[in-house]
């Protein structure tokens, strides 16, 4: 009874959780599509285009704010807390350094007044340091703070310029008051990811007496119980600069391949052709990005090697993707004249294949963060291939039609999530998540004997409590203890 009711608490729980963190997603979304709204009829064109290309730029340059997050999140769901504070400064430092030394090339080779680009390095300073608190909260599963500090991002991000555009004022006021509000939104994030008090409620949601990083394994008793003398220990790990560049890495490939595409028809295909394949790619996106609240909500289980979480994650985005493509296959008119008007209605027949595409993509995006969580070497290589295969395939064999490409970009998605499917599931995978199945309490023992194995991945440790000599390991697992995080 009692376990039934904990299990519905939970399941409650996550549900209001990813229903605050899909919230704040909308919100982000609404701002980053009020500003180009409002900059069209408050700017001229040159202005508007100049913000524009600022504002792209920007979003470039926050790869290393995404990938920040995702290692500090992966991170602290396997080994605790511990060195993002200064990694995070140092990359954020890193990033707004290069934005500050490439000024000049931008200055020139874009025709973009200097101070647009000067502050273009102080909003990118901001916002990828803003990646380490997001990071924090969603490895420490904290997702109602999380999506309250998503919302600060956001209205830091966006709000500075929205005001300013709501003043009549130019690029450059608009970009200064940004700069401003997402400087001021970075105290608020720290706040928000600070640990709560000892001895009401840690980060995750476990009891807290002591200073126990969250999301490490106690290896020895508390002291309330029997054999507190003994010695204990934590499982430590550093997060060091190699887990965020792979992670920068992994998130620029998942970009660059979802836009892949739609580059390849603007240099491809006639005006026209290119204008309509960018308004059948709303669709690629909006069922690439309407199931990540998954992919969020389920890395720091996967970071800890849940496979049966796994499982339920790639369920629900496949399920939301056969949704989201029988919806396009039955209103493929009427997603084009919301997305486009009715002077793209010709194609209507598309819609499915576009939607199905984006569907693809999310299915490689949750498994592209299930290998970074786990600690893969090359975790976007698949990516990489089929960027370069897609770019090949649509130069020089597909025919220059907005079918012909789009086509391509479905074969290409399709052998993507296949290749990544094969290399999260296939036999022998190695575990790099801490298992903690065969840990038991000391009394139960008498004794404590602690043995540490390291995988065939760097970085990856097994330490394990109890195990009996009998059979090395491979003994049902003994009743974790209720000290055990």
């Amino acid at each position: 009874m009692t376990q039934t009711t904990g299990s519905d608490t939970s399941r409650v729980r996550l549900g209001a959780a990813g229903a605050a963190v899909t919230l704040a997603t909308l919100v982000t979304n609404a701002l980053a599509y009020v500003v180009p709204v409002l900059g069209a009829r408050r700017l001229s064109a040159a202005d508007l285009g100049a913000l524009a290309t600022v504002l792209a730029l920007g979003a470039i340059a926050a790869v290393p704010g995404f990938g920040l997050q995702i290692a500090v999140a992966a991170h602290r769901a396997r080994w605790g807390g511990g060195g993002a504070g200064r990694l995070g400064l140092r990359t954020a430092a890193l990033t707004g350094a290069v934005t500050l030394a490439a000024v000049p090339l931008l200055t020139v080779l874009l025709r973009l007044p200097a101070p647009l680009t000067l502050l273009l390095a102080a909003t990118t300073f901001a916002t990828v340091l803003a990646g380490r608190w997001l990071g924090e909260l969603q490895g420490d599963q904290r997702f109602l703070r999380l999506a309250v500090a998503m919302a600060v991002v956001a209205a830091g991000r966006y709000g500075g310029l929205v005001v300013g555009l709501l003043l009549g004022r130019g690029p450059v006021t608009c970009l200064l008051l940004t700069t401003v509000t997402g400087l001021l939104a970075l105290p608020i994030l720290a706040r928000l990811a600070a640990p709560e008090t000892a001895g009401v409620t840690s980060p995750i949601g476990r009891g807290a007496e002591s200073a126990t990083p969250p999301g490490a394994v106690l290896t020895g008793p508390r002291g309330d119980e029997p054999g507190a003398g003994e010695t204990g220990g934590v499982v430590p790990r550093r997060l060091g600069a190699r887990q965020v560049t792979t992670a920068c890495a992994a998130t620029l490939a998942m970009l660059t391949i979802s836009y892949a595409d739609l580059i390849l028809a603007r240099q491809l295909l006639p005006a026209a052709d290119s204008g309509a394949y960018a308004v059948g790619s709303v669709l690629t996106k909006g069922a690439l990005w309407a199931p990540q609240v998954v992919t969020l909500l389920v890395l720091p289980r996967l970071a800890r090697g849940d496979r049966r979480a796994r499982l339920v994650a790639l369920a629900l985005i496949m399920a939301c993707g056969a949704a989201l493509v029988l919806a396009a296959t039955i209103g493929g008119e009427l997603a084009f004249r919301l997305a486009g008007g009715a002077g793209y209605l010709h194609l209507a027949d598309t819609a499915p294949i576009f939607a199905a595409t984006g569907a693809l993509y999310a299915v490689v995006f949750m498994l592209v963060n299930d290998r970074v969580a786990t600690g893969a070497r090359w975790p976007a290589a698949p990516l990489w291939v089929a960027t370069a295969g897609l770019a090949a395939a649509t130069a020089l064999i597909a025919p220059r039609t907005v079918t012909g490409v789009l086509s391509c970009a479905l074969i290409a998605a399709t052998v993507t999530a296949a290749a990544m499917v094969w290399l999260v599931f296939r036999p022998g995978r190695p575990t790099h998540a801490i298992n903690i199945g065969n840990l038991r309490p000391t009394w139960m023992r008498g004794s404590q004997r602690t043995r540490t194995t390291l995988s065939d991945q760097p970085g990856a440790v097994t330490r394990q409590t109890g195990v009996d000599d009998d059979s090395a390991g491979t003994q049902a697992p003994r009743a974790p203890s209720r000290w055990l995080p």
